[in-house]
């Protein structure tokens, strides 16, 4: 799997343990890193630049440093 992949899963399991709501949370991480996660599968090959981007956009959206 991909490293996007992974963190696709973290942000799905984050948002069902902290009952928040996932098209807002989603939308929100999907605006800041210009990924849109519904996109990802686990064949999607990682690109440094998005990981880095999605990354970042955790950190300010779910304060998940990962």
């Amino acid at each position: 799997m991909s490293q996007l992949y992974d963190m696709k899963l973290v942000i799905e399991q984050k948002i069902k343990d902290d009952k928040l709501d996932a098209a807002e949370v989603k939308g929100k991480i999907g605006l800041r890193s210009g990924t849109v996660l519904a996109f990802i599968s686990p064949t999607t090959p990682d690109d440094p630049a998005k990981v880095a981007k999605l990354k970042a956009a955790l950190k300010e959206v779910l304060n998940l440093n990962l």
